[in-house]
């Protein structure tokens, strides 16, 4: 990712976006913040951030009309906010005010002809932008009180005069400003900047002045027209209109652009977006004719909607865990790649997206944090900066999925060439062989024309862990064994697999095979009848509602009643085995599985194989299709517990087995075993976890066991009669602590694995 590309990225987010309180104000106070510290309680500090945005805040927080209330979101559940009675209620009960500090001076000095609000507001800022400001005043500042009677004490007007004088701004009697006169004070001041309560650009004989930089024919002079200032113009639209004079002075005393990135001055639209759609109506506190007190603020201030997007975050557990947005991540994305190049914490990030897509499904502006960490990880992996570690166990496993252990073609039995193939993917083998064999007995029934199978992984994990080359060479793989059995039409059991292959062999005919099945009619199996469940929908599923809809249409023939979790249907939410998240970051994993698991009291009923075993791991009882369409002897599959690391590749094994014996017997392979595959070996308790939670595989064990034994290179604790050794098979150092047991195989005590390479000293 470059910066060009980055820029794309966080331009996309829109939650940095202001509320709309803070786009409709003509001075951009931040509404939000000063509710939420009032809501708690904190008045200095809602009068603080007062303080930060306006100018003259001891006077203009007491006359605020608030033009900002009829753009509350809250407007549109109850009433809007009444900002201008909380901001009343700041200035009259915070015990400190922030000191006005201005920037070093310029060496510029400024002309400000009239002192009423804008002129005042225009010699606010410029003062504290480092200009040397003289005020002329048009009349007694009385005049200001005479505008807002009974809403300003002259107290107040007192004290931000002061602090104007304290910035260095000068009194001086206002003279008559004719065109004359303002062409004499350009040849004396740096820029003049005119009130147009005082000195609108009529008067001057002007043509009139840009809108947007208030700039009129003679350079450094800047004025408005009359009518920006009649009598029943908002204070704070009158405040800034002297902030856009004191911006624009700014700007010809620098030498800058007038004109340049002033787009969103004074009042404009935001692209904020917030779901509102479940706040419940809530009615303003009212205003007493004294003003709010204390719990009559915090309570106003309580009916604030904190506006904001964050609806990814909302609905995702990974983005909610590192605790920011999208924006922030691109950015962490981004210095991983060509800053840091890889640190442990960024590549965790980038490892942990489930690539489900509900992120882009519900941002308003389509940002796919998928897209951002697959590009990520793929880009990484090309340049040599993502370590193998993360993704490594999910790959070896794909591997043995498509190894001649498990892997497996061939037309249906008894032809030579069928016009149908299942591809139940490779975890529903992993998770059940039984239940796999009776869904394809199940549809060589739905398709008497004949249906083959065809046993092996479509290839995602290698996507999704950014290894594009390896994924290629699964494909191509697969591609020689769909044309060797003479590239007939698909039925895919397995959600993900519908996409990646879909993907991988374009002029394949792929189907989902409950649709195959949905169209096919037929009989219902009668002890399914009468339970409800909650149709979870695989996140490979979200784009495609036929799918879904088959679903639920077999649900229906099988007289199963079924409800709708919280999120569902293009909403559903991943059960984080998607982009390899559960290997990635097994913790957040199972968070994730146990959220999803929550979102029903009803048992689960999935499509997809890995979903049934996270959510059944995370203590949800949870139900595959299967084993309601072609259910075994299981009296109670929903309880079944999710078979481990090492049983899911027995089972792949044992499926091809049983297989090949029951159907295609005298084509029947039978790979040559391992050398190592013979070594008996038994698990304590404590041991058999440790190789679940660290992914150490039984053959793993077996060939730790097998090299140690045969060179007889172990260390041996002479107490407890226990051994440990070593072994390197390929890319993962295991260490084993054992001992003999009276059988003559070996029982394991502890197992752990690290990628460092232990060399021996001579």
């Amino acid at each position: 990712m470059d910066q060009a590309e980055l820029r794309m990225w966080e331009a996309r987010c829109i939650q940095e976006e202001p509320p709309w309180c803070t786009a409709a104000c003509p001075l951009h106070v931040d509404a939000r913040a000063v509710c939420g510290h009032l809501a708690a309680g904190r008045v200095d500090e809602a009068w603080a951030a007062l303080c930060r945005t306006l100018p003259l805040p001891g006077v203009l927080a007491r006359i605020c009309d608030a033009p900002c209330r009829a753009s509350c979101l809250r407007a549109q559940r109850g009433g809007g906010l009444e900002v201008g009675a909380l901001e009343r209620f700041c200035a009259e009960h915070a015990t400190r005010t922030p000191r006005v500090t201005a920037l070093p001076s310029r060496g510029k000095t400024v002309a400000v002809c009239g002192a009423g609000l804008a002129g005042l507001a225009a010699a606010w800022d410029l003062a504290r932008k480092g200009c040397t400001v003289t005020l002329f005043t048009h009349a007694p500042l009385e005049a200001l009180l005479d505008r807002y009677p009974g809403r300003l004490p002259p107290a107040a007007l007192d004290r931000e005069m002061e602090t104007l004088a304290r910035l260095g701004v000068t009194l001086a009697p206002a003279p008559e400003v004719d065109r004359a006169a303002a062409e004499a004070a350009l040849r004396t001041f740096d820029a003049v900047a005119l009130d147009p309560e005082y000195c609108p650009c009529e008067i001057l004989d002007l043509p009139g002045s840009d809108p947007v930089t208030l700039a009129t024919d003679l350079p450094g002079l800047f004025a408005a027209p009359g009518s920006a200032c009649r009598a029943d113009t908002s204070p704070a639209v009158l405040a800034a209109l002297g902030r856009r004079l004191a911006n624009s002075v700014e700007r010809h005393v620098q030498g800058a652009s007038l004109a340049a990135g002033r787009e969103r001055e004074g009042v404009f639209a935001t692209n904020l977006f917030t779901d509102i759609s479940q706040v419940a109506d809530l009615a303003p506190v009212p205003v007493p004719d004294a003003g709010y007190g204390p719990d009559e603020a915090r309570a106003e201030a309580a009916r604030c909607l904190d506006c904001s997007c964050l609806e990814c975050v909302r609905h995702c557990a990974y983005l909610a865990h590192y605790g920011s947005y999208p924006k922030v991540y691109a950015r962490r994305v981004f210095n991983n790649e060509a800053i840091v190049m890889g640190s442990r914490q960024a590549n965790e990030f980038i490892n942990s997206c489930m690539l489900c897509g509900l992120c882009a499904q519900v941002c308003p502006t389509d940002f796919a944090v998928a897209d951002l960490c697959l590009d990520a990880r793929q880009g990484m992996v090309a340049r040599g900066k993502m370590p193998p570690s993360a993704h490594e166990f999910a790959l070896r496993d794909m591997a043995f999925a498509n190894g001649p252990h498990s892997a497996l073609a061939r037309p249906a039995p008894g032809q030579d060439v069928s016009p149908w193939a299942l591809f139940p993917g490779c975890q529903l083998p992993a998770s059940d062989p039984g239940a796999t064999a009776r869904l394809y007995a199940l549809a060589r029934q739905a398709l008497p024309q004949g249906c083959g199978l065809l046993l092996r992984c479509c290839g995602a994990p290698a996507r999704w862990a950014g290894r594009d080359e390896t994924a290629g060479a699964a494909a191509a793989d697969l591609r020689q064994d769909w044309e060797g059995l003479g590239r007939p039409r698909l039925a895919v059991a397995c959600p993900s697999c519908v996409v990646a292959l879909r993907a991988e062999l374009p002029e394949a005919e792929v189907h989902s095979l409950w649709e195959v099945l949905a169209e096919a009619g037929l009989p219902a199996s009668p002890s399914a009848a009468g339970r409800t469940l909650a149709v979870h929908d695989p996140c490979a599923s979200r784009h495609d509602p036929d799918q879904r809809a088959a679903l639920r249409g077999l649900l229906d023939r099988l007289g199963v009643a079924w409800t709708e979790p919280a999120r569902s249907g293009n909403l559903t939410e991943c059960c984080g085995f998607g982009g390899l998240l559960v290997h990635a970051n097994p913790p957040l994993g199972a968070a994730v599985a146990r959220l999803r698991g929550e979102a029903a009291p009803e048992d689960f009923v999935t499509t997809c194989a890995m979903c049934r075993d996270l959510l059944a791991r995370a203590g949800k009882r949870s139900l595959h299709l299967a084993d309601l369409l072609a259910p075994g002897s299981d009296p109670d599959p929903a309880a079944r517990p999710a078979p481990g690391h090492s049983q899911r590749r027995e089972n792949r094994a044992r499926l091809k087995e049983d297989l090949m014996r029951d159907l295609w017997p005298d084509t029947a392979e039978c790979p040559e075993p391992e050398p190592w595959a013979g070594v008996a070996v038994s698990f304590t308790p404590e041991a058999a976890a440790r190789l679940e939670e660290r992914r150490i595989l039984v053959s793993d064990v077996q060939k730790v066991l097998f090299a140690a034994e045969r060179s007889g290179r172990f260390l041996k604790n002479a107490a407890t009669g226990r051994r440990l050794a070593a072994h390197r098979p390929v890319a993962v150092t295991y260490w084993i602590e054992y001992e003999p047991d009276a059988a003559g195989g070996f029982t394991v005590h502890n197992a752990w694995s690290h990628r460092m390479q232990v060399r021996e000293v001579a």
